[in-house]
């Protein structure tokens, strides 16, 4: 709990009401005096003692971890899984630091605070965005909160924003774009309260597999164009009046083992001059 005014130790002299005295600083409950402790702990060798002098400046100085936790309530994480992260710093603090460095408040704050952006940084996002760009996203959101802020603002433009944080218009936008990626939206979302309702699925489209087949036909159109005649007229009883092997054997007088030969000799080639045209094309993959 966050205590407004400052606390009065028994033997602490009285501030006065001189306004040349520098004003007090504000302390909280929940930074007790362990020294005594830190001092204890900096000297034991690893083992169960050392263990119990740990675990007891974990207990002193959790309400701290747990107040700075608080302070991030609300950004779509639950208080008690800030807690846990909090106390993982201060574990963490607890474990780095050097009593004759100063205060333990001054180094365990920012420890912990670190720790909790480190987790809305790492773990919060439901995609995967580069570091590069979360940084961006904060530095846009924080200078879009400064802008609006100002008697008489409106929504900042790209420009505004960039010349206040010092980056480029393309870096904004990026900051931008990221602001509403920090969580995603299910493809079974109603995007439509009305009775036509519809979900955000139904607005994407597939790829039509008939394009392929447009494809294909289309490479395939000048090699059978060079194909003997009676190889093409083979292929077209084959593959559109669909005869059999048999069959064509005996309307051209011919083996139906000569007919299956010029069938995949046919095949072979106008596949191979197919390929080998859209390979040469830029931009096009070959399917094999």
């Amino acid at each position: 709990m966050l205590i407004e005014t400052p606390t009065i130790r028994p033997g602490t002299p009285q501030p006065t009401a001189d306004s040349s005295a520098a004003p007090a600083r504000r302390r909280h409950d929940d930074t007790p005096d362990t020294m005594a402790l830190f001092g204890r702990l900096a000297g034991l060798a690893n083992g169960p003692e050392r263990d119990a002098v740990r675990d007891e400046l974990v207990t002193a100085w959790l309400p701290m971890a747990h107040r700075i936790a608080g302070r991030f309530r609300d950004r779509g994480e639950s208080l008690e899984d800030l807690r846990q992260v909090a106390a993982l710093g201060l574990v963490k603090a607890i474990d780095r630091f050097d009593p004759g460095r100063g205060a333990f408040e001054s180094y365990a704050v920012p420890t912990i605070t670190g720790e909790v952006k480190r987790h809305f940084r790492d773990r919060m996002w439901a995609l995967r965005v580069p570091r590069r760009v979360q940084e961006l996203r904060n530095k846009v959101r924080v200078a879009r909160r400064e802008l609006v802020q100002s008697p008489g603002s409106t929504e900042p433009s790209v420009a505004a924003l960039a010349a206040h944080t010092g980056l480029t218009e393309e870096e904004v936008g990026a900051g931008m774009e990221a602001l509403e990626s920090f969580s995603t939206l299910s493809l079974d979302a109603e995007l439509s309260a009305g009775d036509d309702g519809y979900s955000l699925a139904d607005t994407l489209g597939a790829a039509d597999a008939s394009y392929d087949t447009v494809i294909d036909r289309e490479s395939a159109k000048e090699g059978l164009r060079r194909l003997p005649e009676r190889e093409r007229a083979i292929l077209y009883m084959r593959f559109f009046e669909d005869m059999t092997q048999s069959r064509i054997a005996d309307c051209l007088g011919i083996s139906q083992m000569h007919v299956s030969r010029l069938i995949s000799r046919s095949c072979a080639r106008v596949r191979d001059e197919a390929m080998g045209e859209r390979a040469t094309r830029p931009g096009h993959a070959v399917r094999t």
